[in-house]
């Protein structure tokens, strides 16, 4: 269930050759920013000559000199069933001049951590002979599975060279001490840890444990696990709302979540991906305030979008009357008419939400959410429960709560961090739209073409009836909603493979890129043994009709197999970016949905009589292809030859 992510990216000017940073150019945003330029004096400009976003010091700008092996997990479009697909480098990846000061404090931790994982700085905290001889056995057994050092060689001959890198004059003799006391961190002190890290790569001494990637994996997963499911729960908590009103409402509300999926929320977010681009660009050349100014060129290309928008969710009960059932039909024009008060605020947040992420600024969304999801959660009880609205209450409490999202942000922005950015309303926003629609029409089109192939499914089950349309409505949420698991990990995997291929620690990325696959298997063996031990039981929690219950059951076996594919699918697309190899995971999905999945699951479903269970084989054996096909894509590939290939980007800036 799960097509490759498209990271959320910069590019920005910072050319380290040990850079994390996986870069694609993007002269479409060069033209922009140099466009943008052109038309404002220097006076008019806030310019951060460095192009940190922070101004700061000289200590920030010694942080920023040398290899910066932290990066932050990519971001994608949140709130879809589905991530989008990701065709090719169209766009940057996350590039090391935007880290924040406590991002670039967390590089030279990562750094000094494995320098002395590999025996080649001292340990942080010295143990001396006589506390290694009290060790008892539970202790040793403890160090021998968690610890993250390598283990040394029976010899001294085996343990590998210490690199030393001479002093300067100004080089305090108590360094190291002096800075776990918290004094600020001199020049020399980085050009001598960049000096030390860079000999230690170019020696191949810098190696990795699994104990050591399973922890910053983990790391980089958990709260993007719960951002996913925050916003996810959005649109699942309408449905929940929904299900116990009947089947036909059930059917219904997920035709309706389609319907806005494939015409609104699906362009919105391609087309805002090319913010990721726009504002990352401005915002790393250190012309801050060119930030605000393309978030105003896409809120007001997305308000031009939304009039043909609303026609369609205005008509949408004729136009889905052709194709199903005139009842469903009936209740799903309905929800979108209502839906459509949330369409407005729901593009301003998907591009408010890149104009926060271009400045380094993640945890922004997450705040919105942990306000937002429990108020859903509790207008859709108050609106279909309390006062009685019934189905009409839960699309009125999507848009309540979609127009709380850009509000909550803005406010944000206001008050705390973000602001800085802005740079007030400016005339130039209606002019130089054509970098930026050169750049959002490919996106619009990747992750319309991915959704789709999975959507039109709940369009097909409509032709079996009314409760299999419901049946199709549980299926779809309860696999969506264990997708969040596997893809929030996909994404630390890229991450990290990409951050340890930028700094040319291949062997190291090998390492990462197993623990991440191994990591992907569990999660998908987790998910199954949820939905086998709850089989019967999942179905009961949407609706009390006999005949749904029993297509869900009958159907829920294909959906646990395909749990385990699904995650590996999952894993399998986030490396394949972090060695910069998407564009064949892009390609190999369309040929495999399109040409191979969806015919089986038309024929199955339609040709064979096998109903909702042979539309869901279809694709389970679509995914276990997907994986199979991009594992051994990455089997054989030369993950030197990525590596290089990110250098040279980064030498190129």
């Amino acid at each position: 269930m799960g097509i490759s992510p498209r990271s959320t990216t910069t590019a920005g000017d910072f050319a380290s050759p040990f850079s994390s940073s996986f870069r694609a150019s993007s002269p479409l945003a060069h033209e922009s920013l140099a466009r943008d330029l052109a038309e404002f004096s220097d006076d008019e400009v806030d310019v951060d000559v460095q192009g940190t976003g922070d101004g700061g010091s000289d200590s920030d700008v010694d942080e920023t000199v040398g290899p910066m092996l932290y990066r932050r997990p990519s971001l994608v479009p949140f709130g879809s069933s589905r991530p989008s697909l990701n065709l090719g480098p169209s766009g940057p990846h996350d590039d090391p001049a935007l880290l924040t000061r406590l991002e670039r404090a967390r590089s030279r931790d990562a750094e000094r951590s494995l320098l002395r994982d590999n025996h080649i700085l001292p340990p942080k905290h010295a143990i001396s002979q006589q506390q290694k001889g009290h060790a008892g056995p539970l202790t040793s057994l403890y160090k021998r599975v968690f610890s993250t050092k390598l283990p040394r060689g029976s010899g001294d001959e085996e343990a590998p060279p210490r690199i030393v890198i001479g002093p300067a004059e100004t080089t305090p003799l108590l360094g190291g001490e002096e800075r776990e006391r918290g004094r600020a961190v001199t020049r020399e002190e980085h050009e001598h840890l960049n000096a030390r890290w860079e000999a230690a790569v170019a020696a191949g001494q810098i190696k990795t444990t699994w104990q050591r990637e399973a922890k910053t994996i983990a790391v980089y997963s958990r709260s993007l696990v719960i951002t996913f499911l925050l916003q996810y729960s959005l649109n699942a908590t309408s449905i929940f709302a929904v299900s116990r009103l009947g089947t036909l409402e059930l059917g219904a509300v997920t035709l309706a979540s389609m319907t806005a999926n494939i015409t609104c929320y699906a362009p919105i977010q391609g087309l805002a991906t090319s913010l990721d681009t726009l504002c990352a660009q401005a915002y790393g050349s250190g012309h801050k305030q060119l930030v605000g100014l393309q978030l105003q060129r896409m809120l007001y290309f997305l308000a031009l979008l939304l009039f043909p928008i609303a026609a369609i969710w205005w008509n949408a009960e004729r136009i889905l009357a052709s194709m199903i059932e005139p009842d469903s039909a009936a209740l799903a024009g309905q929800y979108l008419r209502i839906l459509v008060l949330g369409a407005p605020a729901y593009a301003a947040f998907e591009a408010g939400k890149r104009f926060v992420q271009a400045q380094g600024i993640f945890h922004a969304t997450t705040y919105v959410l942990l306000i937002a999801a429990p108020t859903n959660v509790f207008l859709n009880w108050l609106f279909v429960w309390h006062l009685g609205w019934g189905f009409r209450g839960a699309p009125l409490a999507v848009a309540i709560t979609q127009n709380m999202l850009p509000l909550l942000l803005f406010l944000y922005v206001w008050l705390v961090d973000g602001s800085q950015a802005w740079g007030g309303f400016r005339k130039a926003a209606l002019r130089n739209w054509g970098p930026m629609i050169r750049l959002a029409l490919p996106g619009m089109v990747m992750v319309l073409a991915e959704w789709f192939a999975f959507e039109v499914l709940t369009l097909a089950s409509g032709k079996f009836g009314v409760a299999t349309l419901a049946a199709q409505s549980i299926l779809v949420t309860v696999s969506s909603t264990t997708f969040q698991i596997p893809f929030p990990l996909s994404i630390a995997g890229s991450t990290r493979v990409a951050n340890l291929i930028g700094a040319q620690l291949v062997e190291a990325a090998k390492t990462s890129a197993k623990v991440t696959i191994v990591g992907g298997v569990v999660v998908g063996l987790f998910n199954v043994t949820l939905l086998s031990i709850f089989r019967y039981k999942i179905p009961m929690l949407f609706t009390q009709d006999p005949e749904v219950i029993e297509l869900v059951a009958r159907t829920l076996p294909v959906c646990v197999v395909m749990q385990l594919f699904d995650g590996m699918a999952a894993v399998s697309h986030g490396l394949l970016r972090g060695i910069g190899r998407q564009e064949f995971g892009g390609y190999a999905n369309l040929v495999i949905y399109y040409i191979v999945a969806l015919p089986i699951s038309f024929g199955l479903g339609f040709g064979l009589g096998w109903g909702l269970t042979g539309l869901w084989v279809g694709v389970t054996f679509g995914l276990l292809l997907v994986s199979l096909v991009e594992y051994w894509f990455m089997w054989w590939s030369d993950w030197n030859v990525a590596a290089k290939e990110a250098e040279n980007r980064n030498a190129a800036g």
